[in-house]
């Protein structure tokens, strides 16, 4: 879809997270509502619910609704993991020295919308291949760019499985520093991997698990 796909030894391109301290099964008294709470931030659980009901109303007006619905059953996780991801992204951007412009986002969404035939294919491609919703394509295509810098900054070929390497230990790294918790319902994070995992308590009710879940 863009020029450059990424390809990050990440389980699933944009997820991460934990080993920090967990949050209580109900929430945490510290910080009720979170979803997570990355460097001393919450993530809330409404903020994450808000989006997923974007993509879920973008779905229902796609032709292939029922389909994409059914293949994105764990969207709610998804999206937590990819707020964290965008928040670790961020800070190594900034550790690196990395800046980019509103400017080079509206550059990089043109380029990508003439690639795939115009506004409204993109638009379809972003739903149906990743879940995002047309109002967060911006954040979306603001991530690429991001990964994109840093990687020149880091001298990391993004096509060679040793500038993945170099990509993923400076995103491990910084995730590391930023302290993540998780909610556990909604898995824990796992800094090496910089995505959400299973977590291990049998008593805690994951949201992305098999079995009754919350609607998404």
């Amino acid at each position: 879809m863009f020029r450059r796909r990424i390809s990050l030894s990440l389980s699933a391109a944009a997820a991460v997270l934990v080993g920090a301290p967990l949050l209580t099964a109900c929430g945490s008294e510290a910080h009720p509502g979170a979803a997570a709470v990355v460097d001393g931030e919450r993530i809330t659980v409404s903020h994450v619910q808000a989006q997923v009901r974007a993509v879920r109303d973008a779905q229902g007006e796609d032709e292939q609704g029922a389909e994409l619905v059914e293949n994105t059953g764990q969207l709610t996780r998804g999206t937590l993991g990819t707020l964290v991801f965008q928040r670790v992204l961020e800070r190594a951007a900034e550790d690196a020295g990395v800046e980019i412009t509103r400017s080079d986002v509206q550059r990089a969404r043109a380029e990508a919308e003439r690639n795939v035939g115009g506004a409204e294919r993109l638009e379809e491609m972003m739903i149906r291949q990743r879940a995002v919703a047309p109002e967060r394509i911006d954040e979306a295509v603001r991530a690429q760019v991001l990964v994109q810098k840093l990687a020149e900054k880091l001298g990391a070929d993004l096509r060679t499985p040793q500038g993945q390497q170099a990509m993923t230990e400076v995103l491990a790294e910084t995730s590391e520093k930023m302290d993540v918790t998780i909610n556990p319902r909604y898995g824990a994070w796992d800094d090496k991997e910089i995505t959400l995992v299973d977590t291990e308590e049998p008593w805690i009710r994951n949201v992305s698990g098999p079995g009754p879940q919350q609607p998404a």
